[in-house]
């Protein structure tokens, strides 16, 4: 493969249309295995379990930023991918192999084990728990990290939390969430992509149960997997004053938060106020949502 100028273009501007073509195809193909309308599918199920079981019963069906959520949701997960992150990331990706390439190694140098040769239950369960404990570690960055925190806010600016809420963050996080992922995924070998999408599939049936307003009672399991009971304190804008750089930062699982200690459920926090200091002078519209950070002046 040349690592030429020509070729970084040429894989930008492939990356492009590639993505442009793999959107309308799936637009234009209604299925259940369609990820574009699987995601759709799983947001009106967990919607219907908001409707019919709600945990808040005085919280409307149209929540407060309801539409909001929703399009963060599809521009986060297509509109984003469209306009510039697959084709910066596959540049990107690009750039980095041909800096291996130069110094003679490859990203299969840095590969401990391939997932191929063990049974795909446990390659999987090895993905599921490598990412999950990746993006929770990504997650107390960007609490603690003053900088990435500006960002961050536009998630934690929800008023009124529902399942929509779980995909209404910043286009920044992507490229932070991503970074941090890349070498470990290296470390443990390729995976067969029908397989990830079904862990996707799974961490977002979790994500958006974990945000909505229907709670799920796990019992003793709410140590391990993740729940709206336990998120929800994640949200508070009243933080214990031991851990005012946050709690419950769980993605899929909880129990990291047990074990490194940042775990927090004292009672029932259904109708906690959450939020953040100062929240009721944050943007309340999209675009100054996403310029935020870029145009705050404290």
């Amino acid at each position: 493969m040349e690592y030429t100028l020509e070729s970084y273009f040429s894989v930008f501007k492939n990356s492009f249309g590639n993505y442009f073509n793999y959107l309308v195809h799936e637009i234009s193909s209604p299925s259940i295995q369609n990820y574009f309308y699987a995601l759709i599918i799983i947001s009106i199920a967990v919607w219907l379990l908001e409707i019919v079981f709600p945990w808040r019963k005085k919280q409307g069906i149209f929540r407060k930023d309801f539409w909001l959520d929703t399009f963060y949701m599809f521009f986060n997960f297509f509109l984003f991918n469209l306009i510039i992150f697959v084709a910066l990331s596959n540049t990107i990706e690009h750039f980095f192999k041909n800096i291996l390439n130069v110094i003679g190694l490859s990203v299969n140098s840095f590969q401990l084990f391939d997932v191929d040769n063990l049974p795909k239950a446990i390659g999987l369960l090895i993905f599921f728990l490598v990412t999950d404990f990746v993006q929770w570690c990504t997650h107390v960055l960007l609490h603690k990290v003053p900088f990435l925190w500006n960002f961050h806010k536009v998630h934690h600016s929800v008023k009124e939390m529902g399942f929509a809420a779980h995909l209404r963050y910043h286009w920044a996080e992507t490229f932070v969430y991503k970074s941090l992922l890349y070498i470990p995924l290296a470390i443990i070998g390729g995976f067969d992509a029908k397989d990830v999408i079904i862990v996707h599939f799974i961490t977002i049936i979790i994500g958006h149960l974990n945000h909505a307003n229907f709670r799920l009672p796990l019992g003793p399991l709410k140590y391990i997997l993740n729940s709206a009971e336990v998120h929800i304190w994640h949200h508070a804008k009243e933080l214990p004053k031991e851990k005012q750089d946050g709690i419950n930062f769980g993605i899929s699982l909880s129990i990291w938060d047990v074990i490194f200690k940042t775990f927090h459920l004292p009672h029932s926090g259904k109708d906690i106020e959450i939020g953040f200091e100062n929240d009721e002078k944050f943007p309340d519209n999209f675009i100054k949502q996403e310029l935020y950070p870029l145009t705050r002046k404290d």
